[in-house]
């Protein structure tokens, strides 16, 4: 990795309009280019400068593409606020949740969340989290095939439900929440790029996302219901919510909000966030992570070389985090090359600014990939190619601290669940290697890419593999 962030750029004249990229047609703007090869698309415009304006269908932003810039706006939340077409579609199922609600609503929402994640909570999920893992695994056999996207995201929502709701989730509701939630992740991104007509339209799919959505708000609203009933805490990441008060804003002696606790409403819309979103987005590493082992022998021998000798034939624990430094560094490569979500952010610019010596009137919508950041070669050498070693810690104090690297946001609004996301995926990650081997397909095509940077029409082949049988 190469230290080039402090690169020289040209400052603008505040008098110039940031200048639109190039390959736009009339009246369809960049939607042709965009829509026919979506990340070609992204990955070619910081060739053409760190900031310039596109218009892809409904969508009318600056794009941001240089890191530094990326982080001042991460910086100044209150100005580029979250908003923007995505967030727009998000709020039909999350509300204003901690991912989706305003600056205004953001700082009380963050501390009353926090708890829920706080270290000392971290080896109750880790155990859940284990617990599932093995239990999905479980059935598998010998030679079977699996649709490895849709498997991953089954288990990891099980275990997300493990770890939020405890044992609060019956049989055949946790079935259906999975169901609901899958048929949102899959319509989300549909619906946001489609016209709002269209949407309206009570075609089947339409009919289905809409089911899910109510599904998943009836669901998630009878489980709190009953947990306010008995509030104890029992480990789990509602318990901790429910428990929740808000200390209030030490900067500002006139807020109100000491004390106060999350409403249900507010409960819903974190657990659906959580539930939904943090599912997903790990779902999506787990599965990169383990096509890219397969597609790398070597480094597949040195995982199993790892895991055979920090487990020693024992189930995965929180204890064994700190030695699982090759399963730790494949997730971290994992995530820059595949960042869960990563095509496309939006912030909506809420009062006149400056940004890259431009001037940025109210109103705007600023548009960041964090895939086009991961894969540019001015920050990465060899940027297409798998090397978790990039990501070994005696490489990592050579250089400064990598500005672009992004997969979980930054500043105030950082993904709040970052070390619980990546404890998840490494854990259950060295759970799998310590029992099988998943293999490619024979003659399947390279698996196409989702809008939420999941892989498609990938199916894998276990491979038990021999081992003594595990101590307790």
């Amino acid at each position: 990795m190469r230290n080039v962030l402090a690169r020289k750029r040209t400052t603008a004249d505040p008098s110039e309009t940031v200048p639109i990229a190039p390959g736009g047609l009339p009246v369809v703007g960049h939607a042709v280019k965009a829509l026919r090869d979506p990340r070609g698309f992204l990955r070619s415009l910081p060739a053409d400068g760190d900031m310039m304006r596109v218009n892809v269908g409904p969508l009318k932003a600056v794009m941001v593409c240089d890191p530094e810039l990326i982080s001042q706006i991460y910086l100044n939340d209150r100005t580029y606020d979250k908003g923007g077409l995505l967030f727009d579609k998000a709020r039909e199922v999350f509300g204003d949740g901690l991912v989706t609600c305003p600056h205004a609503m953001h700082r009380r929402e963050r501390r009353l969340v926090q708890p829920a994640f706080h270290r000392s909570r971290l080896p109750g999920y880790a155990r859940a989290m284990t617990e599932g893992t093995i239990l999905r695994t479980s059935p598998w056999r010998d030679g079977q095939v699996l649709d490895m996207p849709a498997e991953m995201l089954s288990l990891t929502m099980h275990n997300m439900l493990q770890a939020m709701l405890g044992g609060m989730v019956s049989p055949e509701d946790l079935r259906q929440t999975v169901g609901d939630a899958i048929e949102v992740l899959h319509a989300t991104y549909r619906q946001t790029f489609s016209p709002a007509l269209l949407n309206r339209i009570p075609t089947p799919g339409n009919r289905r996302y809409q089911r899910a959505v109510a599904g998943l708000h009836n669901t998630v609203t009878d489980i709190i219901a009953k947990a306010q009933v008995d509030p104890e805490d029992r480990g789990d990441l509602l318990s901790a919510l429910l428990t929740a008060r808000d200390p209030g804003n030490p900067d500002d002696p006139a807020d109100g909000s000491q004390g106060e606790r999350l409403s249900s409403a507010e409960l819903r819309n974190e657990v659906l966030t959580f539930l939904v979103a943090g599912s997903e987005t790990t779902a999506i590493a787990m599965s990169w992570a383990l096509y890219l082992i397969a597609c790398n022998p070597d480094i597949e021998k040195r995982l199993w070389a790892e895991t055979d000798r920090v487990l020693d034939g024992k189930p995965v624990s929180l204890d064994h985090l700190p030695d699982l430094k090759i399963a730790n560094q494949i997730i971290t490569e994992t995530l820059r090359l595949y960042p869960p979500a990563g095509m496309l952010w939006t912030r909506l610019v809420t009062a006149n600014t400056q940004l890259g010596g431009y001037d940025i009137p109210a109103g705007t919508t600023i548009a960041y990939s964090s895939y086009a950041v991961h894969r540019q070669a001015r920050y990465y050498t060899d940027p297409d190619v798998f090397n978790p070693d990039r990501w070994d810690a005696e490489m990592l104090r050579s250089v400064p601290r990598n500005k672009a690297y992004l997969p979980f946001g930054g500043g105030a609004r950082k993904c709040i669940g970052d070390q619980f996301a990546i404890a998840e995926a490494v854990l259950a990650l060295t759970e799998i290697a310590s029992r099988w081997r998943v293999e490619t397909i024979p003659g399947q095509k390279p698996p196409a890419i989702t809008p939420s940077m999941g892989p498609r029409h990938l199916k894998m082949r276990l491979r038990a593999r021999a081992l003594p049988e595990r101590r307790s």
